[in-house]
């Protein structure tokens, strides 16, 4: 008995081709591998549809492959293999704008499924917003020529990873299985890799492994997929919202090719809300229940894309709360704008947070006090941290402002203490005084900048930066270190008038260096543009 690397099962060796060819329907009694007992048909993933039944399998089969569970539970969908090692006539590659057929009443798994996943695009054409799989897009053109390298899909959330994703499984009629960094670990990807390994020896078709994530491997972690991709067992196709450059092993990206997504623009969400709301009135129709109701008109439609920030996820739930909603009797626009407004679209663990707080530190920095209050109020509405917020202005009291002010850093420290005693919501008020006071003091990078030039001397001249101190300033805590002259010479500056005295504190390397200018910032000068000019 041999397992078939399609299905698990174990199958007589000399009927391994005949399971197979029948598309892993063979009647032939097979036993699980683990147990030795028959595989009941729930835990059962056919590859392939019957080839009676041409007509590929709804998404909605989909299934990510758990830490805990086999990772042969993770489902492997074919949409152009004949159950003979080829594809079948008419590849699906080449029509890329034909769409798939549907049955017109929804099963029960679809109803159930949110709308954002019932809206999902099956097709390229269908991909709002992106042009590397528009007309003439750099991967559409790889995924129609059939050439689909391991690639790593930058972008924020809810810009079509996933989607681009189980298109390109679609098309290339290739195995496709999805996982995510956060439910799988090391030890199921090894076990994808060895089933990916017999699928392509014996029927010569490749796996598609789309981890959702993937930034939220380690490094070492990523090592598992170095050599399967290199070997072509696998195509590799992760997913990120952050900056691959930072989050992903450079080995890696070496062996993927990397893809930036662009965030969905509002006419994006519209035109996907739209589509949605079509569906939607299609559906109600076919079912007999009331059409869609008129409050979710064109001005609701752009207050949802407006809300979205170029999520696409976040736009359909919107709107499928705002279906919700608009059943309930005597309900109004602004009821509806007012109870969705409570969920505001912060990510505290991604660029958000990151993009936001630099927003806020640039506003106190330019002295721009609304920018600051405004950049201060969206991480509060977000849920941020006011610590967080708290720290950064101590940072920005002494980098920022500096000697021109030195009593605001005693502030942003207070008001850091303020936050902890206090607490939300009353510590937002300490936030604000504390931003618009950094914003309106007057500037000074006299004493960051001194440190940075310190900074780089012994970041690059390292005989520099391992000058001995100077025998006058050292320590002489015992008599050894005394007989050794540690600190002879040293002056006293409290014995002399005004405390000072002439006297060297720099290595002798290093004396007549000045670090600290006599300015409090730059000497760039700021050109208004003419009226035309540009």
């Amino acid at each position: 008995m041999i397992p078939c690397p399609i299905c698990g099962k174990d199958v007589p060796f000399k009927l391994i081709n005949q399971h197979l060819d029948s598309g892993c329907t063979d009647p032939t009694t097979v036993l699980s591998t683990t147990s030795g007992k028959q595989v009941p048909e729930a835990m059962t993933y056919p590859l392939d549809p019957a080839p009676t039944e041409p007509t590929p399998p709804a998404w909605d089969e989909t299934q990510n492959a758990t830490s805990s569970g086999n990772p042969k539970r993770a489902v492997a969908l074919s949409y152009s293999y004949n159950g003979k090692g080829g594809k079948a006539e008419g590849d699906e590659h080449k029509h890329a704008s034909k769409r798939p057929k549907t049955s017109k009443k929804p099963n029960n798994l679809e109803k159930a499924m949110p709308l954002a996943e019932r809206m999902r695009p099956k097709i390229l054409d269908d991909i709002c917003g992106q042009e590397l799989v528009g007309s003439s897009g750099v991967l559409r053109g790889l995924i129609e020529e059939g050439k689909v390298p391991s690639m790593i899909l930058w972008g924020a959330a809810g810009c079509g990873k996933t989607t681009i994703a189980r298109v390109v499984a679609r098309m290339s009629g290739c195995r496709f299985i999805e996982i995510s960094a956060t439910a799988s670990g090391v030890n199921d990807c090894k076990k994808i890799f060895a089933e990916s390994r017999s699928e392509l020896m014996l029927t010569g078709r490749r796996t598609i492994l789309f981890c959702d994530e993937i930034h939220r491997y380690t490094k070492a972690q990523q090592d598992v997929f170095l050599a399967p991709v290199e070997k072509g067992e696998i195509v590799l196709i992760g997913a990120t919202t952050e900056n691959p450059s930072f989050k992903v092993q450079s080995a890696l990206l070496s062996r993927c090719r990397t893809f930036t997504l662009n965030r969905l623009s509002r006419a994006d969400i519209e035109i996907i809300l739209r589509r949605a709301l079509l569906f939607e009135s299609q559906s109600d129709e076919r079912e007999g229940h009331p059409v869609v109701s008129k409050l979710l008109d064109t001005s609701m439609i752009e207050y949802l894309a407006r809300f979205a920030d170029g999520d696409a996820r976040t736009g359909l739930n919107l709107l499928e709360l705002a279906l919700g909603l608009t059943t309930r009797p005597g309900i109004t626009q602004e009821q509806i704008k007012k109870s969705l407004a409570h969920t505001i679209i912060y990510d505290r663990a991604g660029d958000a947070h990151y993009d936001t707080i630099s927003a806020l530190h640039k506003s106190i920095r330019g002295s721009d006090p609304d920018g600051a209050i405004f950049w201060l109020a969206r991480m509060l509405k977000g849920g941020e941290d006011p610590l967080f917020i708290a720290r950064r202005m101590i940072v920005m009291a002494s980098e920022d402002i500096g000697l021109a002010d030195n009593s605001m850093l005693s502030l942003a420290t207070a008001t850091f203490t303020a936050v902890q005693q206090v607490g939300m919501p009353e510590a937002r008020i300490n936030l604000a005084h504390c931003a618009v006071a950094l914003a309106l003091s007057n500037k000074s990078t006299r004493s960051y900048r001194a440190l940075g030039m310190a900074m780089e001397i012994h970041e690059h001249d390292p005989a520099l930066a391992g000058a001995p101190v100077p025998v006058h300033l050292r320590n002489a805590p015992t008599k050894l270190m005394k007989e050794l002259e540690y600190g002879k010479g040293y002056k006293y500056n409290p014995d002399y008038k005004d405390g000072k005295v002439k006297q060297e504190y720099l290595p002798e390397q290093l004396r007549g260096t000045k670090f600290l200018d006599d300015i409090d910032l730059g000497t760039k000068g700021f050109q208004v543009m003419e009226l035309g000019e540009g």
